[in-house]
This record gives C-alpha cells, sequence and structure tokens, in this order.
C-alpha cells in the first residue's frame, strides 16, 4: 500500500529526521512544507517536493494538502519571543481546518508527556495539550505521541545538557534538577512516527512514550560527563528557582536563552509514562540512557564524516573566511580561496619534509610539546611511496577521508583536550575553482574550549597565510 505524507514544521529537528526515516521507504511518498523552502532544499533529497506553507496567516492551504492521506503535525514556536502560545494555537487550528477541507484521513502530532495532575503547568506544557486538543476538534483521527525528554544531538534537551556539562566543572543544582523524566533516544521517536502511518483509526489515540530508564535531569548529567570522560562536581541547593536558572543558563549557552528559558519551566514536574499501551501496540525496542547518549555521540560523528564544509559552511555567504562558526559541540573555522585545480596537488604534499604550508616552526614548536606529553609529535613524517590513502599517517594526523585531486580530511591524534580534523576539498566555481580549507575541532570540556580560544590569536594569521599558499601554483 503506498502512503502520500505531509510533514509540516520539516525544517525542524524531528522534521529532517523523519524526511531521512521515510525517505528509505519505498511505499512512502512525501511532500514537505516549509515557510522558506530555500532554507530547507540543501538538506533533503532533491526529489522530495517543498510547498511553502506559512500556517500562522490567515491564508487558505487546503491546495498543500490536496491528494494527502496522512499528515504529521511537528510544528512549533518557542522561539518567538512573545505570545508563543497563541501562535501555536492558531498554527494548529489553521492546519487542521486546512487538512479537513482536503480530505485528509489522519493527523500524527507530536507533543509533550504532560502530567495533568500537576496544577501550574508550565506555558510550553499548556501549549503542548492545547494544541492536541485543537487538531482534534477538526473531526480528522488524529493520533498523538507524548513524548519525554528527546535525546539526539541536535535536540535542545540533549544540547542544553551538553552545553552545561561540558562548560561547567562545577554545578550548583537546585531541586527542580531531581525531578524525575523518561528520556527517550530520538531514532525511537522516529521509529514510532513512522510506525504510526500503517494504523487507521477511527478515532483519536493518544500514547505516551519513553526510554527504559526513569531518572533526572541531574541522572541525565551525570550520565553525559560519563560518556564523554568529564569529571563534574554537583551541589545542591534548596532556593535556585527555574526561572534564575534560565537566566544563568544564558550566560553559558546565551543561543538557547530564550527557548532554554520556557523549557526549564516545563520541567518542575514528572513527566513519566503512566499509560503503558505504545509499548503493547508498537515494535520499538527502547534504550537505556547510557545507551541512548552513547548512540547520540556515535551518530553525531557519523553524520558529521559525511559532511561536505566547503557546502554547510559556505553556501550562504562569499566571505573567504568563516571563523567559530558552531555544529552542535563542533567549532568550525573556514577559508576558502581561489585556485586552480593543480594545486590540489600542494595539498597532498603536506607533511614530512615539504611542511605544513605556513609558519613550520610553530607546527615544529608544538610538535615538540607534544612529545614532551606522550604524543607522537611530528615524527612519523610521510609515507616512503608519497602516495596518499586512508588510513595512513601524516605526521601527528592520519588521513580520514580521500579523494585524489579533490578531497583530504586528516583527524589529529596528538594530544589535545578534545579531537580535530583538517579538511581540504577543491570545489568548482561560477568562476573556475576554489580550495576550501577548514579546521574542525570538538573541544573536551571548559579546558578544551579554553585551548581554542587561547590559540585562536595564532590560528588565524597562520591558517590564512596557510591557504593562501596552498592555493599558489
Amino acid at each position: 500500500m503506498t502512503h502520500t505524507v505531509l510533514i509540516s514544521g520539516a525544517t525542524g529537528y524531528i522534521g529532517r529526521l523523519l524526511i531521512k526515516q521515510l525517505s528509505n521507504n519505498p511505499s512512502i511518498s512525501i511532500r514537505c512544507t516549509a515557510r522558506n523552502p530555500q532554507a530547507l532544499s540543501p538538506h533533503i533529497p532533491a526529489d522530495i517536493p517543498i510547498v511553502q506553507a506559512d500556517f500562522a496567516s490567515k491564508t487558505d492551504t487546503s491546495e498543500v494538502f490536496e491528494g494527502i492521506d496522512t499528515a504529521y503535525f511537528l510544528i512549533h514556536a518557542m522561539g518567538e519571543k512573545k505570545g508563543f502560545e497563541s501562535i501555536e494555537e492558531n498554527i494548529a487550528r489553521n492546519f487542521s481546518q486546512a487538512a479537513k477541507k482536503a480530505g485528509v484521513k489522519k493527523i500524527i502530532y507530536l507533543g509533550g508527556l504532560v502530567n495533568t495532575r500537576y496544577k501550574g503547568l508550565s506555558g510550553h506544557m499548556r501549549s503542548r495539550l492545547q494544541v492536541g486538543n485543537i487538531l482534534r476538534e477538526s473531526g480528522i483521527p488524529i493520533i498523538t505521541f507524548r513524548a519525554s525528554i528527546i535525546l539526539g544531538p541536535g535536540s535542545l534537551s540533549f544540547e542544553l545538557i551538553r552545553a552545561l556539562v561540558e562548560r561547567l566543572p562545577v554545578m550548583i543544582i537546585p531541586k527542580w534538577v531531581r525531578v524525575k523524566a523518561q528520556p527517550i533516544f530520538v531514532q525511537d521517536v522516529i521509529t514510532y512516527l513512522e510506525q504510526a502511518i500503517d494504523l487507521n483509526p477511527t478515532k483519536n489515540k493518544v500514547y505516551e512514550i519513553g526510554g527504559k530508564s526513569v531518572v533526572s535531569y541531574l541522572d541525565l548529567m551525570k550520565a553525559y560527563a560519563k560518556a564523554r570522560g568529564l569529571k563534574r562536581i554537583f551541589i545542591p541547593v534548596p532556593l535556585l528557582t527555574p526561572f534564575l536558572s534560565s537566566l544563568w543558563l544564558g550566560l553559558v549557552k546565551p543561543v538557547y536563552a530564550r527557548i532554554g528559558r520556557k523549557l526549564i519551566q516545563s520541567i518542575t514536574v514528572p513527566t513519566t509514562v503512566t499509560d503503558t499501551s505504545a509499548q503493547d501496540e508498537f515494535i520499538v525496542p527502547l534504550k537505556d540512557i547510557d545507551t541512548a547518549i552513547s548512540q547520540c555521540l556515535l551518530n553525531e560523528d557519523s553524520d558529521i564524516a559525511d559532511i561536505r564544509w566547503s557546502n554547510a559552511m559556505s553556501a550562504t555567504t562569499s566571505s573567504i573566511h568563516q571563523p567559530n562558526q558552531h555544529y552542535h559541540n563542533r567549532i568550525i573555522d573556514s577559508y576558502r580561496h581561489p585556485c586552480s585545480p593543480e594545486a590540489f596537488k600542494n595539498v597532498e604534499s603536506l607533511g614530512g619534509d615539504n611542511g605544513w604550508g605556513a609558519a613550520n616552526f610553530l607546527w615544529q614548536f608544538r610538535a615538540a610539546i607534544d612529545i614532551l606529553v606522550g604524543g607522537v609529535g611530528l615524527r612519523r613524517s610521510r609515507p616512503n611511496s608519497g602516495k596518499l590513502s586512508v588510513g595512513i599517517p601524516l605526521d601527528w594526523w592520519r588521513i580520514e577521508a580521500y579523494t585524489p585531486g579533490k578531497h583530504l580530511r586528516l583527524i589529529a591524534e596528538m594530544k589535545l583536550p578534545g579531537r580535530a580534523w583538517l579538511d581540504f576539498e577543491c570545489i568548482e566555481t561560477d568562476n573556475g575553482h576554489e580550495l576550501v580549507q577548514t579546521i574542525i575541532y570538538d573541544p573536551k570540556g571548559l579546558f578544551g574550549l579554553l585551548y581554542w580560544y587561547v590559540l585562536l590569536p595564532l590560528h588565524i594569521p597562520m591558517f590564512k597565510r596557510m591557504i593562501k599558499n596552498l592555493a599558489t601554483t
């Protein structure tokens, strides 16, 4: 049986993962909606149509749903400065009315696990509950998944935990951090959403979903610290309120200040599964938090290994230097310079007696320090044959990916408070060719972050000179 599926909120974290999952299923035909299709198109397969739609406006969007039998509602407005609850309610009402008009057979909605036994729910939780109610008023059968904390690289909860644990060796832990929840691995959420396509409900269904472990945010932070090999001290205090905590979070990770405040105010009541019907009706092998966090880190490494930074970092700007961009925990420093295709031979000759393109005395000084702390330094040089291949060493680097004449990615094996990669790619442009040089750094804890910024005044001129020399034939 072929399913025609519409995914709203496709630019969001869950939306993109769901598109990736469903695009591998030949019995599913996908259509996406986005307010800005140009922002989504580079991130999904080219054969998936994207329809421009703004469900917050009063415009009739029923044409978007024509021919669709299943619609996913994955939209939220938590990034708005104010009034996000009324915005989300308006979106849900417009969405469901348009879907009803077009004859959509069912809507699948991912909401939050709301504990209705507690009074004084946060705005975030009230909105998740109200959006579900509005969708059900349409008369279309609604399958609602109420999820506890979602763990995955890129999910807000996971990134908040990461930001706190990576940057703070000592943390003051208020009472609310010990409230119980039931975190679920993001891929398990995607599996639930995919399997729901085959359901043909005649009435509304609500499923509570969570992982195997019932834990607190404190337990999650300890588990993340363990997975990353970080020693952290947690000091319990009774006075720090969720509001004060959210302000403090803004100092640690300003990008999450607004959304993080809404989320923190939502976790003062337990969010654990009380209705286990989802485990009976779906086949999802749930994970405990240690397995989920380890899998998050492994999946992130795998995803990043497939990225071409020439596209990811340079597609939206013509700047020759994009410093200190962030991708999850990675810091990305990217440079580009016009070149001829033959210039990549300079990249392929790096290492050993040939040096590293610029400031070789600094490379040698860093190598001496590396040897003193038990590292490999520059002692391994280049292969005797001069031929490159994946897995062979170049001084303190090892080749992780290689396409002759086009792409070389090196991973550092020196002693570092983190992990580092050096990536080169020769790309075609409208004006000829460019050499793109990208430094990727995954700092480990606060010391790893300080290491990057202390060396930044040396790195910037060195790597600017390096790409200029390498691009010259």
